[in-house]
């Protein structure tokens, strides 16, 4: 099959032997303003995925959510966008790139101030399922834009800018969020989206002109793979989310929501099979560059997310810290990653880019290794060298990573490839968090069980403390209270224990996907790239 010219893809201005080279300079002008602009719509997006995160108990206190219900905060959020991202490609040729982004940008907008005047947590659930939905649409009309507007040499520059979006965004979002937090109040978390929201929308109508509407593909829209594919993945992200808490299957509707999504994915994956307009095109996984690009996204997510997750999680349970002090803390790896950019786009350009990516991997290896030796008292100092080597690990993975995904694929392609290279990101943050989560529950349950075995009246060391703390509260309910904060102070020490099993097991798996990296085909690199034999 014939690949199709990627200025096909282009304004007429652009390539029009009488346009002139004013008219193509003006038409690249444009292309790299709407470019610009889409890139700050994905980075609101994915931003308001873990801007919450820091602030999960302001927004509790403030919509008087229990504790089992303020979760789905996020959860709402995820579950709807894992279901808008792979269904982004057929809408953006069914609908064009300008409007499918237009309506996007002003629907998340939307979203952005029904959340922010939200007065209970069920109408805060809606409204975040919807502003996640809506925002989904935007991530992979970005990365697919970028391949086609940009081909060739001129991806050193793009692919880390797009890599630097997906992945600072959610890492700098407890940061952000708790800096809003703390001075304004939890709304102004959404209603900060409005200035750009509306922004984004007009340029987005004003500049985007790069491709056509399909509307005829409407026509034969497959309404039973989307609700299928909803079913599926919808129902797959709750079990992810709710399984920890819940204990996986002794829960009666983790096992129910299982079955539906598996139902679900049967009948998914048949009306991809045999649908004459399948909603999701799974013919990307043809491309051996395509599928291990994915394989290597999906791992991506459980860095980017997983850690996102458990350094907040630490520093708020075992440190005591709030949204602000978070934030302060976790603003590193958002810095580390915004000075590597420039580097992992050269490198990957100029070096075999799986040696940029085995690099990227071991990097994130180094960084949860140090973490093994956590204690409860490790503070902004002890965290620093782990989130500066997670910041570097991560743009120096996704770079080739992306490259080798969408790099090579023809244009017509990309669309569709697009959306299922984000999703198995997203599919991996979702899978890696409910993994960590688990293995958290399980280890706290282990080390509490031998500490408490392990402090008895027997040891000597367990008797000294006691006694101090029984001489330092004092009164007569001294041994009570004292009893009560050793039973703390055990707590504690089990989940510090508990953090340390989950970085070495992130250890493991990043090292093994290094070694992966060495055994991989080598991508073919794009016209026009070159590679230093140095």
């Amino acid at each position: 099959m014939s690949t199709p010219a990627v200025p096909d893809a282009l304004p007429v201005s652009a390539r029009s032997p009488t346009g002139g080279a004013g008219s193509a300079d003006l038409s690249n002008r444009r292309r790299i303003a709407a470019f610009v602009v889409m890139c700050f719509g994905m980075f609101m997006a994915i931003l308001d995925i873990q801007i919450v995160s820091a602030s999960l108990s302001e927004i509790q206190a403030g919509l008087s959510a229990s504790a089992d219900e303020i979760p789905w905060v996020q959860t709402a959020y995820l579950i709807a966008e894992v279901i808008a991202i792979p269904l982004s490609g057929f809408l953006s040729r069914a609908l064009g790139t300008r409007m499918l982004f237009t309506i996007a940008a002003a629907g998340f907008t939307f979203s952005s101030v029904m959340c922010g005047l939200s007065s209970s947590i069920d109408s805060m659930i809606i409204w975040r399922a919807v502003q996640g939905f809506i925002g989904g649409g935007m991530v992979p009309t970005v990365f697919a834009s970028a391949y086609v507007l940009f081909p060739g040499p001129k991806q050193k520059v793009v692919a880390p800018l797009i890599g630097l979006i997906a992945t600072m965004a959610p890492t700098v979002g407890p940061t952000i969020g708790g800096y809003v937090t703390h001075l304004m109040s939890w709304h102004w978390l959404f209603f900060i989206n409005i200035g750009p929201g509306i922004v984004v929308t007009i340029a987005a109508w004003t500049l985007i002109d790069f491709d056509k509407a399909d509307y005829s593909l409407l026509d034969d829209f497959d309404w039973t793979g989307l609700i299928s594919m909803a079913g599926f993945l919808g129902a797959l992200e709750y079990v992810l989310e709710e399984g920890p808490r819940k204990d996986w299957f002794d829960d009666g509707a983790i096992a129910v929501m299982s079955i539906a999504s598996a139902a679900s994915a049967a009948v998914f994956f048949y009306r991809v099979l045999t649908a004459r307009s399948p909603i999701v095109d799974l013919r990307a996984f043809a491309n051996r560059n395509f599928t291990i690009g994915s394989l290597f996204s999906f791992v991506l997510g459980i860095g980017l997310y997983g850690l996102t997750y458990l350094y907040p999680v630490y520093l708020a349970q075992v440190r005591g810290y709030d949204a602000l002090m978070i934030g302060d803390t976790m603003f590193v790896s958002g810095l580390a990653m915004f000075l590597t950019a420039p580097i992992a786009g050269q490198m990957a350009q100029r070096f075999d880019p799986r040696f940029v990516l085995i690099g990227g991997f071991l990097f994130f290896a180094l960084g949860t290794w140090q973490m093994t030796g956590i204690t409860h008292d490790w503070d902004f100092y002890e965290l620093l060298w782990p989130q500066i080597f997670r910041g570097i690990g991560l743009m120096l993975a996704i770079v080739p990573v992306t490259n080798t995904a969408l790099g090579t694929l023809p244009p017509d392609r990309i669309k569709n490839a697009s959306g299922l290279f984000n999703l198995t990101r997203n599919l991996g943050g979702a899978i890696g968090l409910a993994a960590i989560n688990t293995l958290l529950n399980n280890r706290m349950d282990l080390h509490l069980a031998r500490l408490r075995d392990s402090v008895n009246a027997s040891s000597v060391t367990a008797t000294e403390t006691l006694n101090q703390l029984t001489q330092k509260f004092g009164g007569v309910d001294g041994q009570v209270k004292a009893l009560k904060q050793m039973s703390l102070m055990v707590r504690q020490q089990a989940s510090v224990m508990s953090f340390a099993d989950v970085f070495l097991v992130l250890t493991v798996l990043f090292v093994a996907l290094a070694a992966l990296g060495v055994i991989m085909k080598r991508p073919a690199l794009p016209a026009g790239a070159k590679i230093d034999a140095h």
